[in-house]
């Protein structure tokens, strides 16, 4: 899983949640930072409401949140999520002696991407993808 921190990043650069079952997030300022939630129709789904997205959550009856508007939550997108993202920008990952280098294709430029994990350099490389995007 990719750090919080990284999550929240992804999202503030323009990183798009269409919520699905599986799918992991947290919700923050809520003093609840630490815990990681799963999309799950059975526990916790998301429903269409006047005000847009939200997330439900069902059976939940020690928590007083019975639900919450997708816009206060922050996906954290797995392996594949980011790997989709990057799209036609992508263009290879490697494995390397201390974890795996993302190459992409941005704006003209190979930019590599490195990470501990195949996740990380994934999620690295399409933060810088997103930044890209943003400022031209």
């Amino acid at each position: 899983m990719i750090p919080i921190e990284l999550a929240r990043e992804l999202r503030d650069a323009g990183l798009v949640w269409h919520p699905a079952d599986g799918d992991r997030f947290f919700l923050p300022d809520r003093e609840m930072d630490d815990s990681v939630f799963t999309i799950s129709e059975m526990v916790v789904e998301v429903k269409t409401a006047p005000v847009g997205s939200i997330i439900a959550f069902n059976g939940t009856t020690e928590w007083a949140l019975d639900a919450i508007e997708q816009a206060e939550a922050i996906w954290i997108p797995r392996e594949h999520q980011l790997r989709e993202a990057l799209g036609d920008a992508m263009l290879s990952l490697v494995r390397l002696d201390d974890g795996w280098r993302c190459t992409t294709r941005i704006g003209g430029h190979l930019v590599e991407s490195t990470g501990e994990s195949a996740e990380l350099a994934y999620a690295t490389a399409l933060l810088r993808l997103l930044d890209a995007r943003r400022t031209a």
